[in-house]
């Protein structure tokens, strides 16, 4: 059964033989004999590809429920429900996952010395089927689908700039004066130049000019500590430059939408130890992390 799938998704038998590393003629064999023994044609050549009979067709939709279920077994039978143990994969976001998620990641391996972590930094969102994903951490609203979220805290947009900065230039008292100071740019989120702020039917859009853009969130931070320009950015981007002084948050008074941080994962009728632990381990950690930074900014 896994040879003929192997076949069927890699469209050609020599596909099967590099997927799973065997000889050709085995390959062959294998479904030759398979075909044989039931009676039955499962693959028939079309331009260079296989297609599937009928009967082809219904056999692997059937191989593929049974290869899970013994796929599952496995992993009964080896303990993965009975502790936590084996590789969990988790995305995050990659300014957030080197500042917040990567150290409680390391706290969470010595308490789970047979757990290991592939950590994968990405600002794109990651289709986690696709990848084999255990656990995504995002930021901001969650669409709909067939995903379970739990909320670890919030963040907001921060529009900020150095000391230096405003005693050259002035500070803005409110967001429409931002079209006449330099402006630094996010161009990872920020392309389409405008800032929005408010929220419901008082959201106000400004849009700026920036002097200087770049589309890592670190080189934006350090563009405004030098006093380049005002930046808006995420506000667990730019707590310690507002702890250290470096940087000053503007428009305090303005109200700003929050954006949720949640641990996504798949939903399964059984959830592997591994992954009920990390979220477990993560997400009260990450809530305090998230409390710590919002005090920054009070």
């Amino acid at each position: 059964m896994r040879t003929l799938l192997a076949a069927v998704d890699g469209g050609s038998l020599s596909a099967a033989s590099r997927a799973l590393s065997t000889p050709l003629p085995t390959v062959t064999r294998r479904i030759s004999d398979l075909e044989t023994r039931l009676g039955v044609r499962f693959l028939v050549r079309h331009r260079r590809r296989l297609i599937l009979t009928e009967a082809g067709e219904v056999f692997v939709a059937a191989a593929r429920r049974i290869l899970d279920a013994l796929s599952e077994a496995e992993r009964t039978a080896g303990g993965e429900y009975r502790e936590p143990r084996g590789n969990l994969r988790v995305t995050a976001p990659i300014m957030f996952g080197k500042l917040h998620v990567a150290p409680i990641v390391h706290d969470f391996l010595a308490a789970y010395p047979p757990v290991t972590v592939s950590l994968i930094l990405t600002d794109q969102i990651i289709d986690l089927d696709e990848a084999h994903i255990d656990v995504a951490i995002r930021i901001g609203p969650l669409p709909d689908s067939r995903l379970i979220a739990r909320q670890a805290g919030k963040v907001r947009w921060t529009v900020c700039a150095s000391p230096d900065y405003l005693r050259r230039r002035g500070e803005p008292t409110a967001p429409d004066g931002l079209p006449e100071h330099d402006c630094i740019a996010f161009e990872g989120l920020q392309r389409r130049r405008t800032w929005s702020f408010g929220e419901g039917p008082s959201e106000t859009r400004v849009t700026i000019a920036p002097r200087f853009s770049v589309n890592t969130a670190d080189a934006v931070v350090e563009a405004a500590a030098a006093g380049l320009g005002i930046a808006r950015l995420m506000s667990y981007q730019v707590a310690e430059a507002i702890v250290e002084g470096r940087l000053k948050p503007l428009f305090p008074d303005q109200p700003v939408r929050p954006a949720p941080v949640s641990l996504v994962y798949p939903a399964e009728p059984v959830q592997p130890l591994k992954r009920r632990a990390f979220l477990d381990y993560v997400g009260p950690r990450l809530n305090r992390v998230l409390a710590q930074i919002e005090d920054a900014f009070r």
